[in-house]
């Protein structure tokens, strides 16, 4: 957790060298991942303001007859940051905050970049020898990246910090029943318009040729809401690193209690139903517009930084997660 903390923060820290024309012995990000003895393979450079969101690590550990490290350990690390405030690239990470919210994240240059260099290193090295980490904005970019890959049964280990959750603040509700209410009102109509748009597919499915039907064969049917993805993602866990005073990433917390909750009272089906698809998914379905949900994952390991935190620049940080007094506590959430 700590190394991949500190690698996303050296791909910080190598943008800021790049504004600031800090280059060589002046240079202030190489200590941050040479410390853990990795090297900087090459940086991941946006296409439109060329500022530097990611970077590929390798781990070159020492040479000794007692150094099993790098068997417990990948040989690569890709590292995304999140949102800088600087002038020359504030812009160029606000509009992608904006897209991300969207739900079309996945539409932009940035994200094909990242997609195409891992993997490309997946297919060279093997996914068990690749880490991908993230913080904020980096680590959405990180989960759209290990989300597409696992659909195709290629699972990646991921470090995903204050991973962004596009929702009303329902975890800073303190009244149990009603966060719970909410939560279960939410999960009811989601279902509800999921079915709807399922029923409307099958209505408006072209029927097969009279050929098909001669041969016994079964038409092939539509797409189901992305549902055939979202059961294909279930053998894949992520690790979600969040902060439940960080409004941006602390939905996380709620939504895998609910759909613990959910099945706990029985009421499974309707919370696998409601989180196959978002609202607002729904609702850009219905207009015929494609939208990607990241936050519809159905496992995850959760790391949970109960550490009181003094303000929201604490509580969203990357710093936290190397921290030597941590509170920490981890469960494991796997659904279909």
């Amino acid at each position: 957790m700590s190394v991949a903390a500190s690698l996303v923060q050296a791909v910080y820290i190598l943008e800021r060298d790049r504004q600031e024309k800090r280059k060589d012995q002046n240079a202030l990000a190489p200590p941050w991942w040479a410390f853990f003895h990795f090297q900087l393979l090459r940086p991941l450079v946006d296409d439109v303001d060329s500022s530097i969101f990611g970077a590929i690590f390798e781990f070159k550990p020492p040479l000794s007859p007692r150094n099993d490290t790098l068997y417990r350990s990948p040989r690569y690390v890709i590292a995304f940051r999140g949102t800088l405030t600087k002038q020359h690239s504030v812009s160029r990470d606000i509009e992608l905050d904006i897209h991300f919210i969207q739900q079309g994240l996945h539409q932009t240059s940035r994200s094909t970049i990242a997609l195409n260099a891992v993997r490309n290193m997946v297919a060279t090295v093997g996914d068990s020898n690749v880490w991908l980490a993230g913080h904020s904005l980096g680590s959405a970019m990180a989960l759209l990246t290990g989300k597409t890959l696992a659909q195709t049964g290629t699972f990646v280990e991921s470090f995903l910090f204050n991973p962004p959750f596009v929702s009303a603040p329902i975890e800073r509700i303190k009244d149990e029943r009603v966060k719970h209410g909410i939560r279960f009102a939410g999960s009811v109509i989601t279902a509800g318009l999921t079915l709807a748009m399922k029923a409307k597919q099958q209505q408006q499915q072209p029927p097969p040729p009279p050929q098909q039907l001669q041969q016994g064969k079964q038409p092939q049917q539509q797409k189901d809401l992305c549902v055939a993805s979202f059961d294909a993602l279930a053998a894949w866990v992520p690790g979600l690193f969040v902060n439940p005073s960080d409004h941006i990433c602390s939905e996380y917390i709620g939504y895998f209690e609910h759909r613990r909750k959910m099945e706990e009272i029985g009421a499974g089906f309707i919370e696998r139903l409601a989180t196959q698809n978002s609202l607002g998914g729904l609702v850009m379905s219905a207009f015929g517009k494609e939208s990607e949900a990241l936050h519809l994952i159905p496992s995850a390991s959760m790391t949970v930084n109960v550490m009181p935190a003094r303000d929201f620049r604490e509580a969203h940080g990357i710093h936290q997660w190397w921290q030597p007094d941590l509170r920490l506590e981890r469960k494991l959430y796997k659904y279909k």
